[in-house]
């Protein structure tokens, strides 16, 4: 098989779990707080920093109090169909693009950023009552904040990604995945390569950002006070990053998509 653009193949993967984070407060230097616990750890250039997604919302003052939300008139309906507070449906609505698919108490949608979740991201737990977290309102921004400093400590470019648990359409259970990356390509083109029968490769894409996220989420404790991992062995190549790379376009989704009676896409 062709080498792998953008990474090298790995023969042993490690991961670090970091010291336990503080409770983190609006306004707290998240960036430096990780660069500081993985310095403790031993952190090397070419490391993948692994960071749960709800300790740089609280960072960044992504919280909101439910107390001082007014709902509008689509909140209260929403409110009345799901059986959901509707204060908490107007953070929802505040955060999506728009609302793809709704079953009872279930409200999936497609947030501002391209994500396909439910509830918007929005979360209550691990925060105080009456509050919510919110997504990042850019997480790319927000891994390359903690990218820069975390390479400072390693003295080399080392990976970020930012993750959240997401349901799958037709698969059972949470998931880790990437609401965040900077440091290097979270998809691998695999493209032009050949298989083990040399056959080419023409539609095979790696989703090496969310990989990573699930690994981390084996690890990262719901309620540990420890939010991030360090992944080592994965030969990343330095990059940019984009978790943008990781959304499915809707041209390209077949199951947003109309179909017809023969089941082809329209």
């Amino acid at each position: 098989m062709s080498p792998l653009r953008g990474a090298a193949p790995a023969d042993e993967v490690h991961i670090v779990v970091l010291g336990v984070l503080p409770e983190v407060m609006p306004g707290d230097d998240i960036a430096m707080m990780l660069a500081s616990l993985a310095l403790d750890a031993g952190v090397l250039p070419g490391d993948v920093l692994v960071v749960a997604q709800k300790v740089v919302s609280k960072a960044e003052g992504r919280v909101v109090r439910l107390a001082d939300v007014r709902p509008g008139d689509a909140a209260r309906r929403l409110a009345g169909e799901t059986g959901k507070d509707a204060a908490l449906c107007q953070v929802i609505l505040n955060e999506s693009r728009a609302v793809v698919r709704r079953r009872r108490s279930l409200v999936i949608c497609e947030t501002h950023h391209g994500f396909i979740c439910a509830n918007a991201g929005v979360d209550a737990s691990n925060t105080a009552d009456g509050t919510v977290v919110l997504l990042p309102v850019d997480p790319d921004a927000s891994a390359r904040r903690i990218q820069h400093a975390v390479s400072r400590a390693a003295a080399g470019s080392v990976g970020v990604v930012i993750t959240d648990t997401h349901g799958r359409a037709f698969r059972r259970g949470l998931v880790n995945v990437a609401v965040g990356v900077a440091g290097f390509d979270p998809v691998l083109d695999h493209r032009g390569g050949r298989d083990r029968e040399g056959r080419v490769l023409v539609a095979t894409d790696q989703a090496l950002g969310d990989e990573i996220a699930a690994a981390a989420g084996m690890l990262i404790g719901k309620a540990s006070g420890r939010p991030a991992v360090l992944v080592r062995g994965l030969h990343t190549a330095p990059a940019p990053g984009c978790v943008g790379d990781l959304v499915r376009r809707e041209d390209q989704d077949v199951f947003r998509a109309r179909v017809g009676d023969d089941g082809v896409v329209i």
